[in-house]
């Protein structure tokens, strides 16, 4: 199982946690090279970009939010690498460029409001009642921003469900199969929405206590 990535973050920025683990382990196995040019959306504390740029790749780091890019930039320059930092919405941020390689740990966790926030802490983490605002987004806009052959991994719970991310992206002509999977422990949020989440049909017993976390791998073949 994939173990969290240690990187300072202030508040209001996403902590890696167990999910950045898993999708840093999927990370290790991609080619990556000076010459691979490789995108993070969502890129909060900015563990993924810098996983990537220590491999010698040219990363630009995407978020919406301008603490975690100034955490991002900062993570960098402190593990001895130069990311690029855009502000943005998702691919928006980008417009007219592709990547070999596209990594994203979005916000996924289901949430009772109808919008995710837009602002405050849960702004890392809420998604919506069904969780897939970004993840869905993802899927349908990945493709536009990859060069042929090139690859998306991204990072969900199962909560979410994992065949609908599989059917987007093969609805975008990326060839999309998991790779890696994790069982682990609710944290404070997903506890504290159990009896919500149980309700909604997400849980089978009221009582569950972990969740199972996915890394989906698509690749762009045309």
């Amino acid at each position: 199982m994939g173990t969290p990535v240690a990187l300072p973050t202030p508040p209001g920025v996403y902590t890696p946690q167990h999910d950045t683990g898993l999708i840093a382990r999927a990370l290790e196995h991609e080619r990556l090279d000076s010459g691979s040019a490789v995108l993070d959306l969502c890129t909060g504390s900015g563990a993924l970009a810098v996983r990537a740029a220590l491999r010698g790749a040219r990363v630009t780091a995407v978020d919406i939010s301008w603490r975690a890019l100034a955490t991002a930039w900062c993570n960098a320059l402190l593990a001895g690498q130069c990311i690029t930092v855009r502000h943005g919405d998702l691919v928006s941020a980008v417009p007219g460029r592709r990547y070999d390689l596209v990594v994203s740990n979005p916000p996924y966790v289901p949430a009772p409001a109808p919008n995710p926030p837009s602002r405050g802490s849960a702004r890392a983490w809420d998604a919506g009642p069904d969780g897939r605002v970004f993840v869905d987004r993802i899927c349908d806009s990945t493709s536009g921003v990859l060069h042929r052959g090139g690859v998306l991994l991204l990072v969900h719970s199962a909560l979410c469900g994992t065949a609908p991310t599989l059917d987007r992206l093969a609805a975008t002509g990326l060839d999309a199969a998991v790779v890696d999977r994790a069982t682990v422990p609710f944290g404070p949020v997903l506890r504290e929405r159990r009896s919500w989440l149980h309700s909604r049909g997400m849980l089978r017993d009221r009582h569950e206590d972990q969740e199972e976390l996915v890394v989906v791998r698509a690749v762009r073949r045309h």
